[in-house]
């Protein structure tokens, strides 16, 4: 992979994954619905694991420079 478009790529999936993580951290401590109409369980469940996968594959991408 080229050195620009990993530093990017493994930036903009770091930013999202650590962002959304943030977010889906203070929705569940002020107890506010992290998808409205949908289980708070299960939707903190998926956001959690939408925002684990954005920040290994922003490593992942670094990794290969």
């Amino acid at each position: 992979m080229e050195s620009g478009p990993a530093i990017f790529a493994g930036v903009v999936f770091a930013l999202f994954g650590g962002c959304l993580l943030v977010w889906t951290a203070i929705r569940v401590r002020h107890r506010e619905p992290v998808v409205l109409g949908v289980s708070p369980v299960a939707s903190a469940t998926v956001a959690t694991l939408a925002a684990l996968t954005a920040l290994a594959l922003g490593t992942w991408c670094l990794t290969q420079l």
